[in-house]
């Protein structure tokens, strides 16, 4: 179970379990801190009028939750269900079910040292947390700079071993964006001006440009980094039909998923 130290803060979306439901107030357990408990109140249950709680929700059930007060002498939370939309759940559990994969890491790298789990968060868990927002990510530095860890206090055992597991377990993915394009002139040298597009287009993003028919082209960019890449070739594209406008014409785009 993923475990983090201290208490979530407000705004942050966190796990939780329904263990104790009155008429007015749901009472949880969270699951990533373990030492502190939590409330959601029927008003921030539903942005529909709640007759019965119970109809949204039941002892024992598992939940995604929004911090929307924190008293830190009483280990206590405000949660809200209402403010927590189909994609806020969706992120928060795939965050949740990523950094149990970096503890399952975490493990790994403390039974080469010979230590326990427990002792892994004391010794470098909590920290790897607090410096790099999850222990996954944490990981995934170590691939590329060993040093990152050491420089932010990760003790230097500690960091060979998760930068060794790092190396073996993430090998490098490259993604390929594509994206159909659409272009045309109208001018007398329209041709010429749609080929001197292109080739700019080629030159500045690196990406692959494949007649289909005429006025349709595939555009294809290979990356390391999608949302960079996809960053980089959106906004190319923007820069072609704003040129193609220039040239007398017009185009549009649309990216391949």
């Amino acid at each position: 179970m993923v475990v983090k130290k201290g208490l979530p803060e407000w705004g942050e979306f966190v796990i939780a379990k329904i263990e104790r439901v009155t008429p007015f107030a749901a009472y949880v357990k969270l699951i990533e801190y373990p030492d502190s408990e939590g409330m959601i109140h029927v008003s921030e249950v539903s942005g529909k009028w709640v007759h019965d709680i119970r109809e949204f929700v039941k002892v024992g059930k598992v939940i995604v939750a929004k911090v929307v007060k924190v008293d830190y002498q009483k280990n206590f939370v405000n949660l809200s269900l209402k403010r927590v939309s189909k994609y806020d759940e969706r992120q928060k559990i795939n965050a949740y079910r990523q950094e149990e994969r970096g503890e399952k890491l975490l493990e790994q790298a403390a039974k080469e040292l010979g230590k326990t789990l427990q002792q892994a968060y004391e010794e470098v868990g909590n920290l790897l947390q607090e410096k790099f927002e999850s222990i996954y990510s944490a990981f995934e530095e170590a691939r590329n700079d060993k040093q990152a860890l050491i420089k932010n206090g990760t003790p230097e055992n500690w960091a060979d071993v998760i930068a060794k597991i790092s190396g073996k377990i993430f090998q490098e993915k490259i993604f390929t964006i594509k994206a159909d394009l659409e272009i045309k002139s109208y001018a007398k040298d329209g041709i010429e001006k749609i080929k001197s597009i292109l080739e700019n287009f080629e030159k500045k993003t690196g990406a692959t440009v494949k007649y289909i028919s005429a006025p349709k082209y595939r555009i294809e960019i290979v990356g390391k980094d999608p949302k960079t890449t996809e960053k980089k070739i959106v906004e190319q594209l923007e820069a072609a039909v704003k040129a193609a406008k220039e040239a007398e014409g017009e185009a549009s785009y649309k990216l391949i998923k």
